[in-house]
This record gives structure tokens, C-alpha cells and sequence, in this order.
């Protein structure tokens, strides 16, 4: 499962927009008209296992490439605010989910451990008071190295915490200060060597490959460093450049942006470093050792996507609390408002914040099951899959992917029969695409999402 072949001629030829497939439909497709009482009847109809996702918006400092949903402030306070409205939100949901066991909590953001020590107490006491835990729960945590004392980390482990992940983009200086993320890798060092002295079971680090002034020798050299220091996971993500949407961006000199010809010999870089070192390559942009849960669960067929990317968990039973979250509960997927203001405005009025939603028929589940097959184990049993979903003619009922995996199949990217479909080492980076000839509401060509390497 740790195979990738590069082939620069096929990536000019199919570096493409598409869409990330961490759910499917994708969050585009939410529509402003939605039905609360069909989310009630979905949470209340899941599953007896949920994962919870808690979207923390706050920020000491804007990063300059960051596109995720924040609030810059150096007031502290309006953290505690932000945990009374939290609060009133689990309020809302909790008789929904009474009944049901949360197996894996996430908190993303922003950052998470801008909330100080008693603050993160307090947080977690609101969760438990408002939900019931599995045994041995996985619980995890995004952290900015800068803003993640020892005392801190500690305190995350007494909590429960169990995992965590380290927020790098790049060791380089001339980097960090272009992106406004200056942070020392001794830093970084010492936090994840007391993370692995705490107990914390799984760590992971996110780099981001295509930011400003990389280039290949100064980029290798962090890939060395990130090796060096030996973490579980390790996530490669592409810098998009979209300083029309992210006001930050604007920041960074457009004549600082490697070219595509350079970006691409990053990825290829960190790819063929990573394999070296004995990483198995999960998917696109992340890497897991190979006695990682994420690794073992591709290994045995269980791997899955759901929001937060790739995970062991929650595909269909994701349920996000707070400002901009997104939610997946049997066959229903749902938005917060992203919006902080009309988040608190939509509370007191006694609503729950959802500003949009979406219930899956059956041929979106269907599509769906296809699609989370392919982008997490790189191949489909086609007769497994008949029987399963009571297709007579799997490529009948898809035919219209017929002319569009054409080209991938000529270019050997993707291997087809009437017993299976199969992505070759060759096709590994462009598994998206492949996905996409599979998306009934793709409109194929759009730009409305990222490049896919």
C-alpha cells in the first residue's frame, strides 16, 4: 500500500481541480433549505458510536497561508464566551444523542491550544457532561507548538488526551517568516519527545509543500528533520494561492510562490523521502507508519474518510460542535453557520446554528460506498460490491464513468474489468480524479476546488 510512481509527464497532463472526497456529496452541494427535524431523526436513528468533532476559531496570530475558519484575538476571554455558547449547543443536541457512546473526539480550529489550561478543563467537563463516552475513547487535539507549553501539554494528557498533532509547514526560517509562523525546531523537538514520554499514542506533523521561498534543498533538509524526530503520521498538504478569497494571502509576494514545475518537485521530494523512511502512503497527502492505526486499518479494508480526512472511524457518524463545523450523521450531512456573530445570534434565539444541509438518497449512498472504497484502498471488488448494493450491471449503472476513465485506463492510471477496479501505483496521485468519474454532481472541469497534487 506504500507505492507511488511519479511520471511528470502525466502530471501536467492530469494535475486537474477536483474535489477531496471527504464526503460525498461534497459540502458544496449543501443547500440553505434544510430539515431540522430529519437531522433529529438522524442523530436519533445513528448508530450506537459517534465521533465529535469541536471547532475551535481562535488564533493568537494569523498565519499568512491559512484558509480555515478563525477569529485573530489576543483576548482570552472571548474564549470563555465561546465555551457558554458551546455549551448551550451540546444543550441543544444532547437528548439526540443520549442513548449513543462517543468513540473518537477532534478538536481542529483555529487552534485549539489557544484555550488555557483551565479552559481546556472546562471544555472537556462540558463534554462529558453533556455525552457518554466509549471505553478507551480516541481523543485528539491540533496544536501550534507556539502556543503549547510543557505544563499544557501535560495537562492535555491528564485530560485524556491521547494523540496529537503538531502544526510544522516547514523548518525553513526565510519560510516561516514569509507565512508569519515562525516557530524553532527545537521546539517542535522537545514538544514531541515529551508527547512520546507522556503516553501519547499516536503524533502526527503537517507539512505544507508549495508555500513561499521553498525550494527542493532548503525543503529536504525539513523532510530530514520531520524524519528525524520520528513521528507516527505525517501529513504533506498542498498551498493553495488564493489571495482573492483569504485576505491573509495577500501578504505573501506573489513572485515568492515556487513555480508548478517546482511545487511539484517538493511533493515528489517528500514522497520518495517518506517511503525511504518507511512510511506507508495512506493517500494523496498522508503518510502513517506502518504500525500506525491508520496503516493497519488500510492494510485490513477498514480505513475510512470522513471531515476531518482520513480516519479508522466515523464515516457516517460524525456529529461537529461549533462555529462552521460540519456534520455527517446516517446519511445526512449539515453546517454551522461560519459566521461568529450570527453563530451566537442563531443561539439565543434558541436554534440550533445550521445555516444548510443535505439528506443522501440511496443512489448518493451508493456513490458514496464507491467512492470511500477507491480513494481509501486504491481498488474496488466489483462483484463484492454488486451484491452488497444489488447492482445487476455495475457498468451499466455507471456508465456514464465509462468515456470518462478512459484516458486514465489508456494512461495506465487505472486498471478495469468486470471484477474490479484498480488504481496502479502509477494512478495513486490522481486517485481523485478517478473518484470523480464516479460524481453525479461534478461538473467536470470546475475550479471551484483544488488542484489535485
Amino acid at each position: 500500500m506504500s507505492t507511488v510512481t511519479w511520471d511528470k509527464e502525466l502530471i501536467e497532463k492530469y494535475n486537474i481541480n477536483g474535489p477531496r472526497y471527504t464526503s460525498y456529496p461534497t459540502a458544496l452541494m449543501l443547500s440553505e433549505k434544510f430539515s431540522e427535524s430529519r437531522i433529529e431523526s438522524a442523530l436519533k436513528n445513528a448508530n450506537d458510536g459517534l465521533c465529535l468533532y469541536l471547532h475551535l476559531p481562535f488564533c493568537h496570530k494569523l498565519c499568512y497561508y491559512c484558509g480555515c475558519n478563525k477569529v485573530i484575538t489576543r483576548h482570552q476571554h472571548k474564549a470563555d464566551k465561546y465555551l457558554d455558547y458551546l455549551a448551550r449547543e451540546m444543550a441543544m443536541y444532547q437528548p439526540m444523542v443520549k442513548d449513543k457512546k462517543i468513540r473518537q473526539i477532534h478538536l481542529g480550529g483555529g487552534t485549539p491550544t489557544f484555550l488555557t489550561e483551565q479552559q481546556l478543563t472546562r471544555l472537556m467537563e462540558l463534554v462529558h457532561q453533556h455525552f457518554t463516552f466509549a471505553d478507551n475513547p480516541e481523543v485528539s487535539i491540533e496544536i501550534d507548538p507556539r502556543s503549547c507549553s510543557d505544563e499544557k501539554l501535560r495537562h492535555l494528557r491528564k485530560l485524556g488526551f491521547n494523540r496529537v498533532s503538531y502544526g510544522v509547514q516547514d523548518f525553513d526560517k526565510k519560510v516561516q517568516i514569509a507565512i508569519n509562523r515562525v516557530q524553532d525546531i527545537e521546539l517542535i523537538a522537545h514538544q514531541l519527545k515529551l508527547s512520546k514520554e507522556l503516553g501519547f499514542e499516536s503524533i502526527n506533523l503537517d507539512l505544507i509543500y508549495g508555500l513561499p521561498y521553498q525550494r527542493p534543498e532548503t525543503f529536504k533538509k525539513s523532510i530530514e528533520q520531520v524524519i528525524e524526530m520520528d513521528p507516527d503520521r505525517i501529513s504533506v498538504f498542498s498551498y493553495a494561492h488564493l489571495p482573492q478569497r483569504f485576505a491573509g494571502q495577500k501578504k505573501i509576494p506573489e513572485e515568492s510562490i515556487p513555480q508548478p514545475s517546482v511545487k511539484l518537485s517538493l511533493l515528489e521530494q517528500a514522497i520518495t523521502q517518506l517511503n525511504d523512511a518507511g512510511y506507508q502512503f495512506i493517500g494523496m497527502d498522508h503518510f502513517a507508519k506502518k504500525d500506525d492505526g491508520l496503516a493497519i486499518a488500510q492494510r485490513e479494508g477498514r480505513l475510512q474518510r470522513n471531515f476531518q480526512g482520513y480516519t479508522t472511524d466515523g464515516q457516517d457518524a460524525l456529529l461537529g460542535l461549533g462555529v462552521s463545523s460540519i456534520s455527517q450523521v446516517n446519511g445526512v450531512l449539515w453546517q454551522h453557520e461560519k459566521e461568529l456573530p450570527a453563530y451566537y445570534k442563531m443561539i439565543d434565539n434558541g436554534q440550533k446554528p445550521i445555516i444548510k444541509s443535505m439528506a443522501l438518497n440511496d443512489e448518493d449512498k451508493l456513490r458514496a460506498a464507491l467512492i470511500s472504497q477507491v480513494i481509501c484502498h486504491f481498488e474496488l471488488d466489483i462483484e463484492a460490491f454488486k451484491a452488497q448494493w444489488d447492482l445487476d450491471d455495475f457498468w451499466a449503472h455507471f456508465a456514464e464513468a465509462i468515456p470518462l476513465l478512459k484516458p486514465f485506463i489508456e494512461d495506465g492510471l487505472v486498471d478495469v474489468s468486470d471484477k474490479k477496479l484498480r488504481v496502479t501505483d502509477l494512478g495513486r496521485l490522481w486517485v481523485r480524479s478517478i473518484c470523480a468519474c464516479f460524481d453525479e454532481y461534478l461538473d467536470h472541469g470546475q475550479n471551484r476546488y483544488s488542484k489535485v497534487v
